[in-house]
Order: C-alpha cells, then sequence, then structure tokens
C-alpha cells in the first residue's frame, strides 16, 4: 500500500528483493485503488493472484467494507472485484488465443506434440494430449526466455470430474520460470475450453508444484474468475 505513487525503479528493486511472482502496488484514488504488478525482473499488464490478494487485504484491513467491491485502475483498464462467501471473484477482461502455425522453436522448447497453438496479446497456448502430458512437462526455461511471448500456457482436458481442464504456465521472459496460479491466463483458458466443452462454468486446475483452482466464467468480452486468498504475512517495508 502506497500512500502516493512511487517510482517505477523503485518498485521494480521492491518487486525483485520480494523475489515472488508479482508484487503489487496499490495507491488510492478517485472511486478506487490505482494498481501496477512487477514481476522481479519487469512490469506486467495484467495480473490475476496479485490483483485478488490486494483486494484481500483491502477488506481485511478495513480500507473497503465487506459489500463494496474494489476498483482497479490498471493497464488493462478497470477491473472490479467482490467478494462472494468464502470465495472473491474478479472481473477481467477476455483475452481469447487465436490459432497460428506452430512455431518449432515453441515446440522443441516445450518437447510435446500439440493438438493446438495459439496467441493473444500476451501468451502462447499450447493445447496437449492429456493431464499427464501437462504435469510431466519439463520445459527448456533457457530456450522459452527467447521466444516472442510473455509466457507459454500449456492445457488439456482434466482427467477427473472435479476440474474440466488442467494447465501450467510457463514465463522465463519475465523472470518466472513457473507461476503457481495465473489468472491472466485463464482469461484465455476459460473462452477456449469453454468453446470445446459447451459449459457456461468452469473449473480449472493448475498443476504446479504449489497448484491452485480458479473458477471461470466466461460472459462475452469479459472473463469472471474466482479464486481464494489466506494472509501469511504481515510486514512493513522501512527504507527505499
Amino acid at each position: 500500500m502506497l500512500p502516493e505513487p512511487a517510482d517505477e525503479g523503485w518498485m521494480q528493486k521492491v518487486a525483485g528483493e520480494m523475489n515472488l511472482s508479482e508484487t503489487a502496488f496499490l495507491t488510492p484514488q478517485e472511486e478506487g485503488f490505482h494498481l501496477r504488478w512487477f514481476t522481479p525482473a519487469t512490469e506486467v499488464d495484467l495480473c490475476g493472484h496479485a490483483t485478488l490478494a490486494a483486494a484481500h487485504v483491502l477488506w481485511e484491513q478495513g480500507r473497503l467494507s465487506a459489500a463494496t467491491a474494489a476498483r482497479f485502475f490498471t493497464l488493462s483498464g478497470l477491473l472490479s472485484v467482490r467478494q462472494d462467501g468464502a470465495w472473491i471473484e474478479m472481473d477481467f477482461p477476455a483475452e481469447r488465443a487465436e490459432a497460428m502455425p506452430q512455431p518449432a522453436a515453441l515446440v522443441e522448447a516445450l518437447e510435446v506434440s500439440p493438438a493446438f497453438v495459439g496467441r493473444n496479446r500476451m501468451d502462447a497456448l499450447v493445447e496437449v494430449e492429456s493431464e499427464a502430458v501437462v504435469r510431466e512437462l519439463r520445459p527448456d526455461f533457457g530456450r522459452l526466455a527467447t521466444l516472442p511471448y510473455r509466457g507459454v500456457m500449456v492445457t488439456s482436458r482434466a482427467d477427473s470430474g472435479e476440474y474440466d481442464f488442467v494447465s501450467r504456465f510457463f514465463a522465463p521472459k519475465v523472470g518466472i520460470n513457473e507461476d503457481p496460479v495465473t489468472g491472466s491466463a485463464h482469461c484465455c483458458l476459460g473462452p477456449y475450453w469453454q468453446a470445446r466443452l459447451g459449459k457456461s462454468e468452469l473449473v480449472g486446475y493448475q498443476a504446479s508444484a504449489r497448484g491452485g483452482v480458479v473458477r471461470v466464467r466466461p460472459a462475452g468480452e469479459r472473463v469472471v474468475l474466482g479464486g481464494q486468498a489466506v494472509t501469511v504475512l504481515r510486514a512493513e517495508l522501512v527504507g527505499g
């Protein structure tokens, strides 16, 4: 939480010191909060889990009442977040992927035989044949970092009825070899799997080492993402 806008270079250094997938910086403004996200290496245009965490902190600290939606002004426009029982729902832009020819470098870096390859304005999307393939991936991160995408989503249908699809997200280009859970990726995965499964509401599982569940409800040009948050650390940043 910042009382006023901070220097971009300072925020980048703080994010590098935190060394998490993303660090969120919040500044109060009229009708909401200005929100920016930084990986240890660079600023990003859209981030789900740091947005969910930011809203959670605002409610927990009493800066917003539980019944009030959090409004964030970001590089991806206005994002609104509200509580739904034990879940937090985020209204994000849909980021659909368009099919593209399979880039040899991408296929070789992943060592897979894709069923589909596409991309949106940020990332590449690769569908593979099974959940086992998704879980067993051991990408060449050095090779992935040279490709012209923020990150790479790899996905398949889920084996069990508990989830509709599974995914993993690799983004060495922006300093994150593998992201634990990626809300912005589900802005693409939701519409993608809705078109294939014909379901209006889906549940995705991101099969990282930590793992995470994301509820997804595509709605035209928007996607509602549902997740949960818990506070694990409280601290005060001093100096700078």
